[in-house]
């Protein structure tokens, strides 16, 4: 009884483990799985605001895939590409802004690394709501 306990523990921790992709993997989100689009101008913010609280009051990590977004609720998940390279990444809304007029989205600094943005410091983006 025991025994059959085990595998069955061990067989959903693999059927769970299959289903689990990367976090800010793109792939992981296809072309079906977009709600909505949005074109406008990205920037990144990182060092000043490292550590500091955000709107939803999660600490901000400039090294780890988020946004800021002025209406999106905390938590969704979108994908911006930057419409220059090409290059785009997942990032998760834990924040409110951007707050300078004519851009759509701020992402964290590991973001803009990903996106190849730093040196642009705003970019024309694509921003994707995903389910």
């Amino acid at each position: 009884m025991i025994c059959i306990k085990k595998i069955a523990a061990l067989l959903l921790l693999v059927l769970l483990q299959s289903c689990a992709s990367a976090p800010g993997s793109a792939k992981a989100f296809g072309p079906s799985a977009v709600v909505s689009t949005q074109q406008g101008k990205a920037s990144y913010y990182g060092g000043r605001f490292h550590g500091r609280k955000t709107a939803s009051g999660e600490v901000f990590n400039k090294n780890i895939l988020t946004a800021a977004h002025r209406t999106l609720p905390f938590g969704t998940r979108v994908r911006v590409t930057n419409l220059k390279n090409d290059k785009s990444v997942v990032v998760r809304i834990n924040d409110r802004g951007p707050y300078a007029k004519g851009r759509v989205i701020d992402v964290s600094e590991q973001a803009a690394r990903q996106l190849k943005m730093k040196h642009d410091g705003v970019v024309k983006v694509k921003v994707e709501r995903l389910k």
